[in-house]
């Protein structure tokens, strides 16, 4: 049988790097944070999506069967950071200032409404980073507060900084018939990368 390799349908493995923190308190009011990384694509810039969420519930390790507790996805506040953005909250986290532009924050606008993102150095306790996002028309607002602390901080912005270069310029695609580019190169002349 008589098989042809530049027959053999690639499929491209897509994925989205996410980290999350959840900082959980006995009172219920505590947060949580995820970040996930959308590399750079043909002409459409790359960035990464914020989520921040509410404690739902307060949960009880204690037992056999711990129940753990539950965040607010559902009614999370989500923000799209963009090069421009990431680089003011490196900024901070790399002590070249103490809050985003002089503590007035960044500000996203849109025709369904604003949010604005306050992320600052306390020295007492780490990094505060405030999320609000009003309506248009200024019809109700939310918030989300989350603390980091220094190693959070720093480990934050390690994977921010090391993630630049995808948001600016992409990631190669990874083949799932396992070759390597360079491989699928030789003597096939119908493979791209995206």
């Amino acid at each position: 049988m008589n098989t042809n390799t530049n027959s053999k349908q690639r499929q491209y493995r897509n994925f989205r790097p996410k980290f999350s923190l959840y900082h959980a308190n006995a009172k219920g009011t505590g947060c949580a944070l995820k970040m996930e990384m959308h590399p750079a694509l043909g002409d459409a810039d790359g960035y990464f999506m914020m989520g921040l969420a509410g404690q739902l519930t307060v949960g009880d390790r204690r037992g056999a069967t711990p129940v753990y507790p539950t965040f607010d996805w559902s009614n999370a506040i989500y923000v799209k950071l963009d090069f421009s953005d990431i680089t003011k909250m490196l900024e901070v986290f790399r002590g070249m200032t103490e809050s985003i532009e002089d503590g007035k924050g960044l500000f996203h606008t849109s025709s369904s409404g604003s949010t604005k993102i306050i992320l600052r150095h306390v020295l007492e306790s780490g990094y505060s980073l405030d999320v609000f996002r009003s309506k248009a028309g200024g019809e109700g607002s939310v918030g989300a507060h989350f603390s980091l602390s220094p190693n959070e901080a720093y480990g934050l912005a390690l994977a921010m900084e090391d993630s630049l270069g995808a948001i600016c310029f992409g990631v190669p695609s990874i083949w799932t018939d396992g070759k390597s580019y360079d491989q699928n190169q030789q003597g096939e002349n119908d493979v791209s990368v995206a």
